[in-house]
């Protein structure tokens, strides 16, 4: 993993509810514990305006680095959602069928997105809509019902570095890093998810991976390959 420039932009993300459904459950849809580096392409995507077709084509990782932090501790919640089929009427008033299914939700989310382009001009535009509290499309968390708020945070220099040694981490850590086992600490509560990192044309995963997080957003202690000191003090992994 390489990245493209020496600057990133940090911005938070929140909301009342997430749901960024786990791709293997069907009847009773599971989330992910926080936003896959697909979702976040797409967030970005939503904020500069990029419609769908383009958007996985634009935020490869050989074009984009994108990181994820988790600042509020991770709370799933079952809820019962009223699906309706709507191929059975012509207008939405006859739909009788009903089936109600319960939703994994994230209650309470809160994440921290760091994102850089080989792109100047996009770049610079997804800077300038975060400066100002704008964005093309509304951005949301998961499912379009979702709507998010987002902050600004800042411009950050970066810089990539290699230890052979613990340290705190304080994103999300894709197992493709380690280089040892993590040293897990008393108290801390890890857990790993198998995530989709990349999406071709036909929106098909083309890429997986394991990624390990601490469900209160607490550091992780790892021996990585290689990692990137924000100048805000911050030390992260992209996805």
């Amino acid at each position: 993993m390489r990245i493209m420039r020496n600057r990133v932009v940090a911005f938070d993300i929140w909301g009342d509810y997430a749901h960024f459904r786990n791709i293997y459950t069907t009847s009773s849809p599971l989330s992910y514990s926080f936003p896959p580096r697909t979702t976040l392409a797409g967030l970005v995507g939503a904020i500069a305006g990029i419609n769908k077709e383009e958007c996985f084509r634009d935020f490869v990782r050989d074009k984009a680095s994108i990181s994820c932090r988790i600042l509020s501790p991770i709370k799933k919640v079952r809820i019962g959602e009223n699906l309706i089929d709507t191929k059975s009427a012509i207008k939405m008033h006859f739909i009788k069928n009903r089936t109600q299914i319960r939703f994994e939700f994230i209650k309470d989310p809160k994440y921290r997105v760091y994102f850089s382009h080989s792109d100047e001009k996009l770049y610079g535009k997804v800077k300038a809509l975060l400066e100002n509290h704008q964005s093309v499309y509304t951005p949301c968390l998961g499912l379009s019902e979702l709507i998010c708020d987002f902050s600004y945070v800042g411009e950050f220099c970066i810089s990539q570095n290699s230890l052979d040694d613990f340290i705190p981490i304080d994103s999300v850590v894709p197992n493709r890093y380690l280089r040892k086992p993590p040293d897990f600490e008393l108290g801390k509560e890890y857990f790993s998810e198998s995530v989709p990192l990349e999406m071709g044309d036909g929106r098909e995963v083309t890429d997986y991976g394991e990624v390990l997080f601490e469900r209160r957003g607490e550091k992780i202690r790892v021996n990585v390959t290689n990692f990137w000191e924000v100048e805000n003090n911050e030390r992260i992994l992209f996805l």
